[in-house]
């Protein structure tokens, strides 16, 4: 447990971000779902137009550094390989 003031701030500071930062790894998570899904339905445009979207959300939740870079990076072309694989 925290003993000073300053840690006791500190832990529910903790506890705030920890909410915040876990609230927009699930948006995340929902809008790779979404792309996903219109990938398994087969529509290549919908997927497409989902996807747009979903690489705006992704790009923003790595500048706010909740995921790496990398990972945003690697997300965004995995999804992309699979729509231009659709027939």
């Amino acid at each position: 447990m925290a003993n000073t003031a300053q840690a006791r701030k500190r832990a529910r500071q903790a506890v705030k971000l920890n909410a915040h930062n876990s609230s927009q790894r699930s948006t995340l998570r929902t809008a790779i779902k979404a792309v996903r899904k219109a990938i398994q339905a087969g529509d290549k445009a919908a997927a497409a137009q989902i996807f747009q979207a979903s690489v705006s959300t992704i790009d923003t939740i790595a500048d706010k550094k909740i995921i790496h870079k990398n990972k945003a990076a690697r997300h965004k072309s995995r999804l992309s390989a699979a729509i231009k694989a659709l027939a």
